[in-house]
């Protein structure tokens, strides 16, 4: 049975599909504690997207599009269900009054990503009522957001023309520059990030924006992206050091920082590290949650991601009531104390520190539910 709104579609499970491949999503659903999950197609522009809704206890929930040409849809469920669960956990420990989402378009951008599909996407975002509300991520863009703001008033990041905040870059790079601040404060007892070794995994819009701050505060660069041009660009412009994308991470340096995808710190790579911090932009740098414990084993002090990257949902909500910089800037840079807050709670109770920011989210959200159910 299939039920339409627009041309995109949603099909219920069918009868001929396996018990156990069906058993095998909701498995990962349950494991991840999310309220619902959202499968949306649409035949004409090639649409596939999965939205997943991890918990809309704080507000609606808000998360990005990533547009990318997964290996398989499980890939893609996986994906968007951890996505979407750190999304839940980056508003909270932003003190935001959002909850967690986060949407995957399955595909290749430069093929797929036409008018067509984005005014599509915007239908199936539309049809939530609003429990949803997307941006851009990785493979989208704030002239993407524009397109699916023709179908749905649920889409943020929009265009400054439009009245939104614009491409959250800028504001995300600054975001990971105070993490750093703070876990500089905290290891060597100064902010000032002059003279240390960052090691940059991932030269794009952030992963750029990043290093040209650090520049300017006088640290010393060493690059890595799969993209020649960027680190070419890199080298020029900011005397950054060049090494490869499968070596960065073993760089002697005093912080990591990765800024391209996800699980880069897990089993392998943690006893190859040659630093003193992780503190990046990437989502979902840990594998697994026991690579935060590894790195507390090794002496590694590590910014939960979702945490050092809030910079570009906290530049969203900053429009809420009309776009500021001056008030998003000041709400940024609070990610500096947050994350110092968070330094010392792990150190307190001798936890990881992912641990340490999970309590904190948690602990907002269960409060908000306790004022929820109060007579």
């Amino acid at each position: 049975m299939t039920s339409r709104t627009g041309s995109v579609s949603w099909k219920e499970p069918d009868e001929t599909i396996p018990a156990e491949a069906i058993l095998g999503v909701f498995d990962l659903v349950d494991t991840e504690r999310h309220q619902s999950v959202h499968f949306g197609a649409d035949n004409k522009s090639g649409l596939r997207s999965i939205i997943a809704i991890h918990d809309t206890t704080l507000g609606p929930a808000l998360g990005g599009t990533r547009f990318y040409p997964y290996v398989s849809e499980e890939e893609a469920l996986i994906d968007v269900l951890r996505l979407s669960q750190g999304m839940t956990y980056k508003a909270a420990c932003a003190g935001l009054d959002l909850g967690g989402g986060k949407a995957v378009i399955i595909g290749d951008p430069a093929i797929l990503g036409s008018h067509a599909l984005f005014r599509a996407y915007g239908r199936f975002v539309d049809s939530l009522g609003g429990t949803y509300i997307t941006a851009e991520d990785v493979g989208t863009t704030v002239a993407d957001m524009a397109i699916v703001r023709q179908e749905t008033d649920h889409v943020s990041g929009l265009p400054m023309d439009m009245g939104g905040s614009g491409d959250p870059s800028p504001a995300t790079a600054r975001g990971v520059i105070s993490a750093m601040e703070a876990v500089s404060e905290h290891l060597w007892g100064t902010n000032d990030l002059a003279g240390r070794r960052v090691a940059i995994k991932g030269i794009g819009k952030v992963g750029f924006s990043v290093a040209k701050r650090l520049h300017r505060r006088g640290a010393e660069l060493v690059v890595a992206d799969i993209n020649a041009s960027a680190t070419d660009k890199a080298a020029t412009d900011l005397g950054a050091k060049v090494t490869s994308a499968d070596d960065i991470h073993a760089v002697d340096c005093d912080i990591f920082a990765p800024c391209a995808l996800g699980s880069d710190i897990n089993a392998t790579t943690v006893p190859q590290l040659a630093c003193l911090a992780v503190t990046g932009s990437a989502n979902n740098q840990l594998e697994t949650p026991e690579d935060a414990v590894r790195l507390k084993d090794a002496g590694i002090t590590y910014v939960p991601d979702f945490v050092a990257n809030a910079g570009g949902i906290i530049n969203i909500a900053a429009g809420d009531g009309g776009y500021s910089s001056e008030k998003a800037i000041a709400m940024i840079d609070r990610i500096r104390s947050t994350v110092a807050g968070i330094l010392t709670k792990a150190d307190e109770l001798d936890i990881d520190t992912h641990t340490a920011a999970v309590l904190v989210a948690d602990e907002r959200i269960a409060t908000a539910k306790q004022q929820k159910e109060a007579p």
